[in-house]
């Protein structure tokens, strides 16, 4: 008898402890991090459709966007830290309220322009360094089955799809990777946008691909993004699937599995 209760009890134990490893990892992921899918080609080749990043929510404070408890401001963030040009970011789109990632380019009171497909940050050009090509295979991408857009014009299923990539160099030293897919496309030449204050400017690595800051709001684009609707910084990609399904381990990318988001 004294055997069953004590395996009963440790049992019972054991589901206890279960039980609060799910709550503690709950926890953690609402007030901490929160994973996220990429669904778009936009910040291709940072990021690429079916990665799925971890968002640190604390890495700029939180805001009504971010904060899981009623107790953080209606406007404005708490306990937060600047965002860093450079930084991936996931935020709230101010209008339609769907989540997007872009990677963040104006700080407030900077002028933002794009000339002949080169972005300049207060009237300073970022220099762009050419770094081969971006190639991938034409196929449908992802649950939506998307098909990438390429640069060597049309090309059929199963052919090699090809951007230009670039290095970019920010006014703060961080350097990343920008593709293009047209010469003069509509947002390669725009007019200077100056950043309001409490606001954020974004745009997309895959540049020619990408309704970021530089399309308004009013035409579906992301406009200037205000402080409070950024829910964190994308810092690791923890698994990446290329297939319809993450269940498809044939489609996995194995070499992006806890890649840093740079």
């Amino acid at each position: 008898m004294a055997s069953k209760v004590k395996s009963e009890g440790g049992f019972v134990e054991t589901i206890k402890t279960l039980v609060y490893a799910l709550l503690i990892a709950g926890v953690f992921r609402t007030i901490f991090f929160q994973p996220f899918w990429i669904p778009s080609e936009s910040m291709k080749d940072t990021l690429l459709i079916g990665d799925f990043v971890f968002v640190n929510k604390m890495a700029y404070g939180y805001s009504k966007y971010s904060c899981p408890f009623a107790l953080c401001p209606i406007s404005g963030r708490l306990f937060g830290s600047e965002p860093e040009r450079g930084d991936v970011v996931v935020f709230r789109h101010p209008v339609n309220g769907s989540d997007f990632v872009k990677r963040l380019i104006g700080l407030p009171g900077d002028t933002i322009q794009m000339k002949d497909g080169l972005l300049y940050i207060n009237g300073a050009v970022a220099p762009q360094t050419p770094d081969g090509f971006f190639e991938e295979v034409m196929e449908p991408q992802g649950p939506m089955g998307n098909r990438p857009r390429c640069e060597n014009e049309v090309v059929g299923d199963g052919a090699i799809c090809q951007k230009s990539r670039a290095i970019e160099t920010l006014p703060n030293g961080v350097s990343h990777a920008v593709l293009n897919i047209e010469t003069d496309g509509y947002a390669d030449n725009t007019d200077v946008f100056t950043v309001p204050e409490g606001q954020y400017f974004f745009m997309g690595d895959n540049r020619d691909n990408s309704q970021d800051s530089r399309y308004s709001q009013n035409s579906g684009g992301v406009g200037f993004v205000p402080a409070e609707y950024l829910i964190g910084r994308a810092d690791r990609i923890m698994f990446s699937s290329a297939g319809k399904s993450m269940l498809y381990f044939w489609t996995w990318r194995s070499d992006r599995f806890f890649r840093a988001v740079e």
